[in-house]
């Protein structure tokens, strides 16, 4: 299926200005912004692009930084569920991103889905000195300073990259990460992005009566954990067999991880917002 890739600005003046920006990928839609300088939030849509999960949320992180946007969220929302009205009943991934002047913008690309292959047998992902700036911000500068790292493991067939800092395993470039030692599932706190779909996954797992604790992994202890995984907006959980050299538990997904990927797909079905607000 071909990837399709639009942009617009959303203006002051409440008009949408399409981008003629040829582009394969939302990180290269990003990079051609006229002023790209800023922060944004990635998320696929549900229910034929009419839901999201923890869209305000998403958007939240987005207008908080910002002391003047030029529009407001409920605006926003209003435009978005309109522009994803050429791609239903299909579903789509979107980038919002807003600058630090406050100007906003939305990239939209038609929704592809992992191989169920992914899910079954998990990937490999490998650590990197690479940090984040500001952890808590997700800045539009990182995609640029991790350019390289991406081409890298794209090359190299690995499917993450993991944030090392101070010998700790902290993040994915484009995701959390989780580990399961001794059946209780842990995740770092401390210098890393809080996404949102982190905080549905603990909630999940919380509900399942999984003990979840904050605690980053030590990179000489990878040898000893049982599972582990990674999540996103747009990927839901993954689970993660190999990192660096070193393999996971049974090299497989383990029971943990496997119900957790279950039970958070029948969670985002049912709990993801509506697009358009409610006036």
């Amino acid at each position: 299926m071909k990837i399709m890739i639009q942009a617009w600005q959303i203006t002051q003046t409440k008009n949408i200005n399409k981008l003629e920006l040829g582009a394969s990928s939302l990180d290269e839609i990003t990079r051609q912004l006229p002023d790209p300088d800023g922060y944004y939030s990635t998320f696929r849509t549900f229910d034929g692009c009419k839901r999201a999960l923890g869209l305000t949320a998403h958007l939240g992180r987005l207008y908080e930084p910002v002391d003047k946007p030029d529009v407001s969220a409920s605006f926003l929302r209003r435009q978005l569920f309109t522009l994803l009205e050429p791609l239903r009943p299909d579903e789509a991934r979107v980038r919002v991103i807003m600058t630090k002047q406050g100007q906003a913008y939305i990239a939209i690309a038609s929704f592809k889905q992992l191989p169920r292959e992914i899910y079954e047998t998990g990937v490999q992902v490998e650590t990197t000195e690479l940090q984040r700036e500001h952890p808590r911000l997700k800045s539009t500068s990182f995609i640029g300073r991790s350019d390289s790292e991406r081409k890298h493991i794209a090359h190299e067939g690995i499917f993450e990259a993991l944030l090392v800092k101070n010998g700790e395993i902290l993040e994915g470039m484009t995701s959390n990460f989780f580990y399961v030692k001794d059946n209780i599932l842990h995740t770092a706190q401390d210098d890393i992005l809080l996404g949102v779909t982190r905080k549905t996954v603990i909630d999940v797992a919380r509900g399942r009566g999984v003990e979840v604790r904050y605690e980053s992994l030590k990179q000489d202890k990878l040898a000893d954990i049982d599972e582990a995984f990674i999540t996103s907006s747009s990927r839901g959980v993954v689970p993660v067999i190999k990192i660096d050299s070193v393999t996971i538990g049974q090299g497989r997904p383990g029971p943990i991880t496997i119900e957790l990927m279950s039970v958070y797909e029948a969670y985002v079905i049912e709990k993801a917002e509506k697009i358009l607000p409610v006036e």
